[in-house]
């Protein structure tokens, strides 16, 4: 049993979870989303049609083509006409997703590291993480033993989502997963994402539980349902995954989640570094293109060996990293200001959340934690 992990009902503030630089790209051409439609609610039940996607028709017309992909996902008919009728658009989802840093009027900015670090690395998260860390230090370590993951990222990223279960969001998912299917940024996504809410409805979670951000994360570890679905883990014995009130639940589920994205046991995430005068940085530029979060990857350098590094200049600095470890460097403010060597597992905090922004500080958050 946890000791200090109180197991924290979700908090009814606000969501805080701000948008991240780099995340998504802007979109191509800007959907015209009219306000939410008066709710109507039919007599008679949603009927079953073949999933084509409507080219018009509005919102209305659109839950009609959610019928049908939700049919043929196999999602129970009870959950459907529980949920699809009464569905409207969210206009304040739709503004909060397009308020996110490059989809405004620049979209190559990226502002600077440091005012976000200070933001989400800060001496309250530190001491409360801490805190917990001390008095569950021999859960921490069994989780560590369990997946290989340090206990100190768990803590950080627990911390930077949701203030350690202080505040998850107050969105009802259904309502905003379908709303950011219907605007069409990332249709695709967001459709199946509608979808795995619905498996989650059927496997019997309230709906009520199935609260979070705008962007349709839930839980302390903010998980999106396919993720829930796919990864959500018993940390404390019980035989029950609850990651939106055991806090043993939602760690061992971030551990689960860091693990399948490739995580390395033994291995820190990366160290600051000092970077020389001279340093020849068009000598270390790196020529992939990522597929993935391409502006995230693009401020990356080659990767070299911490050896390597070493005999360039590049020296960490209060953190030994493995000399034959491969690492990237970043300087998130540009020559001249902080720098740090990144490892893979670097990356595995980035496929949490994929910003530069969001994975430095959750390391630097961790390192806060243990005093490192």
């Amino acid at each position: 049993m946890l000791a200090a992990l109180a197991m924290t009902p979700a908090s009814a503030q606000q969501d805080p979870l701000a948008p991240l630089p780099e995340r998504l790209p802007a979109p191509a051409t800007p959907r015209s989303i009219s306000p939410a439609p008066v709710q109507v609610r039919s007599a008679t039940p949603y009927a079953y049609q073949t999933p084509i996607r409507p080219a018009a028709g509005g919102f209305e017309a659109y839950k009609q083509y959610l019928v049908g992909r939700a049919h043929s996902a196999g999602v129970r008919q009870a959950t459907i006409q529980s949920v699809i009728p009464g569905l409207t658009v969210n206009a304040t989802v739709i503004r909060l997703d397009r308020a996110q840093p490059g989809n405004i009027s620049n979209p190559n900015y990226t502002p600077p590291f440091s005012p976000y670090r200070r933001q989400h690395v800060t001496p309250d998260l530190t001491s409360r993480g801490a805190a917990k860390y001390r008095a569950n230090y021999s859960y921490l370590t069994g989780i560590e033993r369990r997946f290989g993951v340090e206990p100190q990222v768990l803590l950080a990223i627990f911390g930077h989502e949701t203030s350690f279960g202080r505040v998850t969001g107050t969105f009802d998912l259904p309502q905003v997963l379908a709303t950011l299917a219907y605007e069409g940024r990332r249709r695709s996504f967001f459709e199946d994402e509608f979808i795995a809410s619905l498996r989650l409805l059927d496997q019997g979670i309230p709906r009520a539980r199935l609260r979070g951000s705008y962007a349709g994360a839930t839980g302390y570890p903010q998980f999106m349902p396919s993720v829930v679905l796919r990864l959500r883990t018993d940390g404390d014995g019980d035989g029950v995954a609850n990651i939106w009130g055991s806090e043993a639940d939602a760690l061992a589920s971030i551990a689960a989640y860091l693990r399948d994205a490739g995580w390395k046991p033994n291995v820190h995430w990366g160290a600051p570094v000092r970077v020389p005068a001279t340093f020849n940085r068009a000598a270390v530029r790196t020529a992939l293109a990522s597929p993935r979060c391409p502006r995230v990857y693009a401020r990356h350098s080659r990767w070299l060996t911490v050896r390597e590094w070493r005999a360039l200049g590049v020296v960490p600095v209060g953190r030994a990293l493995p000399e034959g470890e491969m690492a990237s460097l970043i300087e998130p403010d540009g020559p001249g200001a902080t720098a740090y060597l990144l490892t893979t597992n670097y990356r595995s905090i980035l496929d949490y959340n994929c910003s530069n922004f969001y994975a430095l500080s959750v390391g630097l958050l961790g390192d806060a934690i243990v005093g490192g």
